[in-house]
């Protein structure tokens, strides 16, 4: 938008704004002075963290903002499209600190409704978006959701998102791999930013920037409120706690540094922002009494992998006879505090689902007849996944779905409390989503080795999308949408395949 003059309307409806959302008059005369050379809502608007009387509200002025100014940005929220009636409005100043980052905690809402929320800054005025709150406590409300992960900008384009935000879902769970902080590859569909892989706080905001940028994924942010969680690409591939894939021994900092740079840059309350390399992003967030988000982080209180290649970190894939260290009893993926409070959470009777929304896959997959599991998932980690079986098993955990990304292949499965259990001993569910745009395994070696893991019920990583879920009290349906053409901006989308589990009876079923 060119700059606008004193007497231009649309300048005075800028100033308007900024009066109602609250900035005070002496504040207002230096937005009246003040323009922008570009658009500093480029990067879009974004909420998330949905509770029922709250939602947190986003936005960051970048690219446009001056590195050492303080900026005042004002925000309303209100009940219609078209902002005839506010209900809550105030005004943010940031700063280069948390690079020009608004994260604003909108409190003593009503649950259960829909919001429209926008942003002002001097003359300009960000595009709309809608959000909404969660049920209150004791509600059972149908909810219509989608999960998604693993969206590398350079493997492809982001139709997925254009067609999820057309289907308006209620609340969007993303489950790690926002951006990808490898360098640039030649030859790609898109080109990453910089010179080399991600490794300062500059560069991390830098990839952000970039990836945040899209049009598509500015749409479906704007569209419902997220929940989030990370996986190991928002810092580096195969991290685990402080140790990472090149094994350098300032690892702790690139991680401060990536940290950082993801809580500047995702809908999130400013009672998170890190601390150092310190960040705790596994929470609960309820939908009435229908369901529980039990949100969890796979990567920050990790053990290392198992076997791990020569003078490297990381994950490969191994025998089970060849590497004691995989059975070790005493190995965690999530840390002995975080298994706590999940067993703990699980264990509450107040709701009829519980989603268990994280990482990677659950089920086990093993690539031979002998036993050859990857060592970056659960399969990685068996030990503390049989901890969390038997936490389910014992404690009754009601109807236990577990929600996976990560590994960019759809995967539908039975999960069992033993992998050799018979048919009917299923105990929990799982549905795996495959990549909104990051490239997949040959088909051709998934498909040899489904025989070998008869609880996958559907196995495809020739597929990028989402999974779209649609829950009430007596079953969740699960729609494995897939886009023609990742590389195709234009892509279409169908339905790959559908899969529902009933209340009370663990397992997912065709159709």
């Amino acid at each position: 938008m060119p700059p606008t003059s004193p007497t231009d309307p649309r300048r005075r409806g800028f100033l308007a704004l900024a009066l109602a959302a609250g900035i005070a008059p002496g504040i207002v005369a230096c937005a009246h002075l003040r323009t922008w050379k570009s658009d500093p809502f480029a990067l879009g608007v974004a909420s998330g963290c949905p509770r029922p009387d709250s939602v947190v509200l986003w936005t960051r002025l970048a690219p446009a903002a001056e590195p050492g100014a303080r900026e005042p940005v004002g925000w309303e929220l209100a009940t219609d499209e078209g902002f005839r009636n506010v209900v809550r409005r105030g005004t943010e100043v940031v700063d280069a600190d948390v690079a020009h980052s608004v994260h604003v905690q909108a409190s003593g809402l009503e649950p259960s409704r829909w919001y429209w929320y926008r942003f002002t800054a001097g003359s300009e005025a960000s595009a709309p978006g809608r959000t909404r709150t969660a049920p209150a406590p004791g509600r059972e409300e149908a909810l219509a959701f989608a999960i998604a992960s693993c969206q590398r900008y350079d493997d492809g384009h982001y139709a997925a998102w254009r067609h999820l935000a057309d289907e308006a879902p209620d609340l969007v769970v993303f489950l790690g791999d926002y951006i990808y902080e490898s360098a640039p590859r030649k030859d790609r569909v898109r080109t990453h930013s910089g010179t080399g892989a991600a490794k300062t706080l500059d560069d991390y905001r830098a990839r952000y920037a970039q990836y945040k940028s899209d049009a598509d994924l500015q749409r479906i942010h704007a569209s419902a409120p997220w929940i989030l969680t990370w996986d190991d690409h928002e810092v580096q591939n195969d991290y685990a706690n402080d140790r990472g894939q090149d094994l350098a021994p300032d690892f702790l900092a690139r991680r401060a540094a990536a940290y950082r740079a993801w809580w500047e840059h995702m809908p999130m309350p400013p009672s998170m922002r890190p601390d150092g390399p310190d960040l705790r992003v596994h929470d609960r967030y309820d939908w009435g009494a229908l369901a529980r988000f039990h949100v969890l982080d796979g990567r920050q209180y990790r053990d290392a992998h198992a076997c791990p290649p020569p003078a490297e970190g990381g994950s490969t894939t191994v025998n089970v006879a060849d590497c004691p260290d995989l059975l070790r009893a005493d190995r965690t993926i999530l840390g002995s505090a975080q298994e706590r409070w999940l067993e703990d959470g699980l264990a509450q009777r107040d709701v009829r689902w519980n989603l268990i929304a994280q990482q990677t896959l659950m089920a086990p997959f093993t690539w031979t007849k002998e036993g050859r599991y990857w060592t970056d998932g659960w399969a990685g980690y068996p030990a503390a996944r049989d901890r969390l079986l038997d936490a389910i098993v014992a404690r009754k955990v009601a109807n236990p779905v577990v929600l996976s990304g990560d590994v960019h292949c759809n995967y539908v499965c039975d999960i069992k409390r033993r992998v050799d259990d018979p048919p009917g001993a299923v105990i929990a569910s799982e549905f795996c989503g495959t990549s909104i745009a990051s490239a997949g395994l040959p088909q051709s070696r998934v498909a040899a080795a489904l025989p070998l893991n008869p609880h996958v019920r559907y196995g495809r990583s020739d597929e990028r999308g989402y999974v779209a879920l649609k829950l009430d009290a007596s079953r969740i349906e699960a729609s494995l949408r897939v886009v023609s053409d990742v590389e195709d901006p234009k892509a279409t989308i169908r339905t790959a395949a559908r899969f529902s589990v009933e209340s009370g009876r663990p397992g997912p079923q065709p159709g």
